[in-house]
């Protein structure tokens, strides 16, 4: 197996087992080829000590006779509810980290936030002599990570916090973030001269949020929803919440009273509302098939239809029902121009690569590393065509991902271009 797949799986298993024997944080990624992976309270700080100007608790602690070695702090719930995903993005931080040039990798440290908490975690980081932080990863986590109060280095949280609570001074946000995506999907839908439509979104939180930020956006530039509805994707049929946004059951109506006037049998085909320019209706992969489909049979095969990248996972027979479909996706899924070393590396490690989750996370995760190092640099003009898109940030300090965008035919992807202005 070439070096560089050994070294991330090894690097992966190291992780693992100290976590299970009960070390909270592991040093995984040493530069020195011949270091030992060790926990942070064991780590031999390099000739210089911690970089000037880094936050005072590690400062703190070398006065204090504590060993600190600069780094990045990994912070991911490894063990716990969460650990498959952090798994994933801990494996594509890791593959970003062996795919850059040896003499500018930085030592990498990943904290456990499943064993500590996120206060606990920073706090070691930081008196570990961490010049930058990544994580953590849940939403949870990194209101918890905004609110705390003592010094540390540049955090980049992987998840962005709500709306209404403002960031902390040296506070970045990066994340898949679906109401982003909602918003692409609604400049898209402006660009492609579309005004008037109806939207169809899953019950619950999720769906509740990306018809909010879909909203929003559409409504800005002048977009009007006619009807919207909800449906519960736990159930296989939606032809009440279709019929209802589609104006099929108005139509219904109409013929039911017409009938009770006459007094007589008519023949009737119900029609939908003419006025729909588009539909909206993000779902997950497996709702997305069924759902579509149905809008067919409910005469809006026609109209077009947008989604989010939800709605898509590769693989040509599942999405025979899809046809039509467009949706934003990162470069990575849909097959882009993208480093071949990175895909083999990922080919290889894992031969039997558990889908989607493992693929976006991934992505993810090494984007991730790519703008650690960016912020370690110092840029804040950062610019990258990353692997779950083009990245910047915005003047929140939030990154800002500009996707390709793509329409299923017959189960294939076909790239679309880039709207008219």
């Amino acid at each position: 197996m070439p070096f560089t797949r050994w070294m991330i799986r090894c690097a992966a298993l190291v992780a693992a087992v100290l976590t299970l024997s009960g070390c909270p944080s592991s040093l995984i990624a040493p530069p020195p080829a011949a270091e030992h992976p060790v926990g942070p309270e064991q780590a031999t700080a390099p000739a210089g000590g911690a970089r000037a100007g880094q936050a005072g608790a590690g400062a703190e602690a070398a006065a204090a006779g504590v060993q600190v070695a600069p780094h990045i702090a990994l912070l991911l719930p490894i063990t716990g509810r969460t650990s498959s995903a952090a798994a994933n993005v801990r494996d594509g931080f890791l593959t970003a980290y062996y795919q850059a040039p040896p003499a500018g990798r930085l030592r990498v440290r990943i904290y456990d936030t499943g064993v500590l908490s996120v206060a606990e975690a920073l706090s070691r980081a930081s008196g570990s002599g961490a010049e930058l932080i990544v994580g953590p990863l849940t939403r949870e986590e990194v209101i918890a990570a905004a609110q705390y109060a003592s010094a540390r280095p540049p955090l980049l949280a992987l998840n962005f916090l709500p709306p209404e609570t403002p960031p902390p001074p040296r506070f970045y946000q990066y994340a898949l973030s679906p109401e982003d995506e909602a918003r692409l999907v609604a400049r898209r839908i402006i660009a492609d001269h579309h005004r008037r439509g109806i939207a169809l979104v899953p019950a619950g939180e999720w769906g509740a949020r990306v018809l909010s930020a879909f909203r929003q956006e559409l409504e800005s530039d002048g977009g009007q929803l006619i009807a919207t509805a909800t449906f519960d994707p736990s159930r296989t049929d939606y032809s009440e919440a279709v019929t209802q946004t589609l104006g099929i059951s108005e139509s219904q109506a109409r013929y039911h009273r017409l009938e009770g006037v006459v007094g007589t049998k008519l023949q009737f085909e119900p029609r939908r509302r003419g006025d729909i320019g588009f539909i909206f209706c993000p779902a997950p992969a497996n709702t997305e098939r069924l759902l579509r489909p149905q809008l067919r049979f409910h005469f809006a095969g026609d109209i077009p239809t947008y989604a989010t990248s939800s709605a898509f996972e590769p693989d040509v027979r599942a999405n025979q029902d899809l046809d039509g479909l467009m949706f934003p996706d990162m470069p990575w899924m849909l097959g882009g121009d993208l480093p071949e070393a990175v895909r083999a590396a990922t080919r290889d490690a894992w031969p039997n690569n558990s889908g989607l989750q493992r693929s976006r996370l991934f992505a993810f995760g090494f984007d991730a590393y790519r703008l650690a190092v960016a912020l370690s640099h110092a840029r804040g003009d950062v610019n990258i065509d990353g692997l779950t898109g083009r990245l910047s940030f915005d003047p929140e300090r939030r990154i800002r991902r500009e996707l390709n965008w793509a329409q299923l035919h017959d189960g294939e992807l076909r790239a679309l271009p880039d709207a008219s202005p």
